[in-house]
């Protein structure tokens, strides 16, 4: 079985989002994440991921690091969580190696088996990405099989989005948004796919004509589903890297971050 998270910080918010009512009443919030980097075939500049060293930690979990890739510009904020909190590594390993090693059916059989009963609004994927075209198709299914229920995710993974676009189109409850930083941005633009942009400043948001998202309502709103928005850069970065230094300044500023506490798991 997968094991889908509760939501965290960022995603809590969505509770309190009146257009977000209708799918929630009485339920739950949750994401469905796999190892970052690894399930994520199209990143570039957020390119990051674990390695396990080949030794076990006392307390019984692989001892691993953080590399990032050759033209990474600001780290992956979910490969900083997977590195420094155990529980999230293992979790998002299984899911992924238990769905990479499926066929499509049992890919679509898994997901809803494993589905919550009181999930609401799913996200696709707080880590990870749609690793390849059954994934997504399997995705997709989900929405299908369950229209009461909200599904929502950022990708990289353009190719498979615009495979099936004329489906996605008349999905009203499977919300994406590109995330721009990937090996196809071109695409972005080529298609008209509304989009994510991470930036460095709220200035930065603004000389784009973006509003900066805090609490993931521009990504899972089905009512702004054709609004692209900004993200403000997070996580840990590379020390003396550009991104690192920006975050100092939003830390500074004390300019609102969403993600304020540790995931859970």
């Amino acid at each position: 079985m997968l094991k889908f998270s509760d939501a965290n910080a960022k995603l809590e918010a969505l509770y309190d989002v009146p257009e977000l009512s209708e799918w929630l009443g009485n339920r739950k919030v949750y994401s469905l994440d796999l190892l970052s980097g690894w399930s994520c075939p199209f990143a570039q500049e957020c390119l990051s991921k674990v390695h396990e060293a080949g030794v076990i930690s006392k307390a019984g979990n692989p001892k691993v690091t953080l590399k990032d890739g050759p033209k990474t510009k600001f780290r992956c904020f979910s490969a900083s969580q997977e590195v420094l909190l155990p529980n999230v590594y293992a979790k998002r390993k299984h899911n992924y190696e238990t769905l990479k090693g499926l066929h499509l059916n049992d890919m679509i059989a898994m997901l809803n088996r494993s589905m919550p009963d009181n999930l609401g609004i799913l996200r696709f994927h707080v880590g990870g990405d749609f690793f390849n075209s059954d994934y997504f198709f399997a995705a997709l299914n989900l929405a299908t099989m369950h229209p009461d229920r909200l599904f929502y995710a950022y990708t990289k993974s353009l190719q498979y989005w615009l495979k099936y676009k004329e489906w996605t189109e008349h999905l009203p409850n499977f919300i994406l948004t590109a995330s721009r930083g990937g090996r196809d941005d071109h695409l972005i633009a080529e298609h008209n796919l509304r989009e994510s942009v991470v930036v460095f400043s709220e200035q930065e948001a603004y000389n784009k004509g973006l509003e900066i998202d805090h609490d993931d309502s521009h990504a899972a709103r089905p009512d702004l589903a054709q609004n692209s928005f900004a993200l403000l850069i997070h996580g840990v970065q590379p020390k003396g890297s550009e991104a690192s230094e920006a975050l100092k300044i939003l830390k500074r500023d004390k300019v609102k971050h969403s993600y304020s506490r540790k995931v859970t798991v």
